[in-house]
């Protein structure tokens, strides 16, 4: 079988860069309905409550990217800026290892590939409501092209391991 994960990552190194030159609103309106699509059953039985007057602020250090996020009547709303209850920063591997289950989530936390600052409370929180999300909310090619990605950066030369 075709192993299609270095492919994906050549192809992110590539482009992910680039997002930070899109304007912001695009930014927005692509995750919001992308957040919405995706974890529409999550946020209907409530498990997004904990945001709700709350702000998160992911930022993803190496592509220059921040966005903040809190729990809006229809999903999640993102912000440009916003003041931040807790924020989760780190590098897009990072971030992707996380989403593809391919490293556990303690383990990029303890080693501080991934940092949580602010309400560590509600970040622990966040991150095990994240953590046990069932990866079959996310459409099918999205979480096959997550677990390729992540398969890929998980086994190149010098991956630390998990």
């Amino acid at each position: 079988m075709l192993n299609h994960g270095p492919w994906l990552l050549k192809g992110a190194e590539r482009v992910l860069p680039l997002l930070r030159r899109v304007p912001f609103s695009l930014q927005r309106l692509a995750l919001e309905q992308t957040l919405k699509r995706c974890l529409a059953e999550p946020l209907a039985d409530g498990e997004f409550e904990l945001l709700r007057g709350r702000w998160l602020c992911l930022r993803i250090v190496d592509l220059d990217l921040t966005w903040y996020l809190t729990r809006h009547r229809d999903g999640l709303q993102i912000a440009r800026r916003a003041r931040a209850d807790v924020t989760v920063r780190g590098n897009w591997r990072e971030f992707l290892l996380l989403a593809s289950r391919e490293e556990d989530p303690d383990t990029l936390f303890f080693r501080r590939r991934l940092v949580i600052e602010g309400d560590t409370e509600l970040g622990l929180a966040l991150k095990n409501l994240i953590d046990s999300l069932d990866p079959e909310v996310l459409p099918p090619g999205l979480w096959r092209a997550l677990q390729r990605a992540g398969k890929g950066l998980a086994s190149e030369p010098g991956a630390q391991p998990g």
